[in-house]
């Protein structure tokens, strides 16, 4: 019997993961600006109105909100450089570094979250090229090539890289090969012609291969959550250009709302649940994880894109002011950010209905 869940409890703890992120985000403006000297009215836990405020630290307010959702920092000066010590006052480098601050915190949470999931998953060992698949009738099955094989060598030649493998074979097609195998710790050599024409969605061998997973330590695991996180970034950037070029669907390119987003915890919950369950899971929760971390670094990328009332088309309005020592107006910035803020909350609620109306398909 497959488990269930309880779906109030998971939709608290969709709005208190959430939230994180997005207190997350706002600490990284707020312990910025104040590093860089500029000064914070109000530091919120949660969302307004306000239940108490807590203390007083170094002239900002650190308060309790009614809304459990996050949390919000109050700059003072926001959007008037007349008023001495607020945001809108500092140098232009000042303002982008706060500006990137939410970002960046989100991206480094991403980062930590890939690494517990590589941990508990492990990684690839790029060095190594294993057996995963022998097609029926091929070659390889006919040499005794067996799933879970190491390739050691091939003609002599060193295997530690999956493109030298398929380098090697194809520039022998019709000839023997000696390929050196390790297996259960000790070392085979059997030979092998790859075919000229194999058949379809066969290889000249006929088999599969890849890098086996291995064990990561912390210092291992970072590298490899680095190149995560910014391969998903980068995804999001080339989004608008692959639906152009027809590379993906537009289904596949949907941008979800809080209830899609939700919908998306709630499949993790499940797969994480139905893994727990199993007698031989010791991975509990990396569905969940590894959601978290995409969202995470989504909210730190899509931050910094050229919008209107998001940090990035805060930080393209203030170039200006170092690239041509001319700023913006600061009416003008205002009304452009209020443009924006109204557009974003337009298409949220679009975007919302439409989950509502027709739901994320989900695998």
């Amino acid at each position: 019997m497959e488990p269930t869940l309880n779906i109030p409890l998971v939709i608290i703890e969709f709005i208190f993961a959430f939230g994180v992120l997005i207190f997350v985000h706002e600490f990284g403006h707020h312990i910025t600006a104040r590093l860089l000297n500029i000064e914070v009215e109000e530091f919120g836990f949660g969302y307004p109105p306000r239940l108490v405020k807590l203390f007083t630290f170094r002239g900002t307010d650190y308060t309790l909100n009614w809304i459990p959702f996050g949390g919000f920092m109050r700059p003072k000066g926001e959007n008037n450089p007349d008023i001495p010590g607020g945001l809108a006052a500092a140098n232009p480098w000042a303002r982008i570094a706060v500006f990137l601050a939410g970002s960046f915190m989100n991206i480094v949470l991403g980062i930590f979250l890939f690494s517990l999931v590589f941990i508990q998953l492990g990684g690839p060992d790029f060095s190594t090229v294993q057996i995963v698949g022998v097609s029926p009738g091929s070659p390889a099955e006919t040499a005794g090539i067996q799933l879970g094989d190491v390739v050691l060598e091939i003609n002599d030649v060193n295997i530690n890289k999956t493109n030298k493998l398929t380098n090697v074979v194809l520039d022998n097609l019709g000839q023997e090969l000696s390929i050196l195998l390790e297996r259960d710790g000790e070392n085979i050599q059997v030979f092998a012609t790859p075919r000229v024409n194999p058949p379809p969605n066969e290889g000249a061998l006929g088999i599969a291969f890849n890098n086996p997973i291995v064990p990561l330590t912390w210092f291992e695991a970072l590298p490899i959550s680095v190149v995560s996180t910014f391969d998903y970034g980068r995804q999001l950037f080339m989004l608008p250009i692959m639906l152009i070029q027809n590379q993906i669907e537009p289904a596949d390119a949907r941008i979800s709302g809080p209830k899609g987003i939700y919908d998306y915890y709630q499949y993790a919950r499940e797969k994480d649940a139905e893994q727990t369950a199993s007698p031989d899971s010791d991975n509990p929760a990396v569905n969940t994880l590894f959601f978290l971390a995409v969202i995470s670094v989504a909210v730190g990328f899509t931050n910094l894109l050229p919008i209107p009332a998001l940090d990035g088309g805060r930080i393209i309005l203030t170039l200006p002011e170092i690239i041509i020592r001319r700023r913006v107006p600061p009416q003008f910035e205002n009304l452009v950010h209020l443009v924006g803020f109204t557009a974003l909350i337009s298409l949220l609620i679009y975007i919302t209905v439409q989950d509502f109306i027709n739901p994320i398909q989900l695998p």
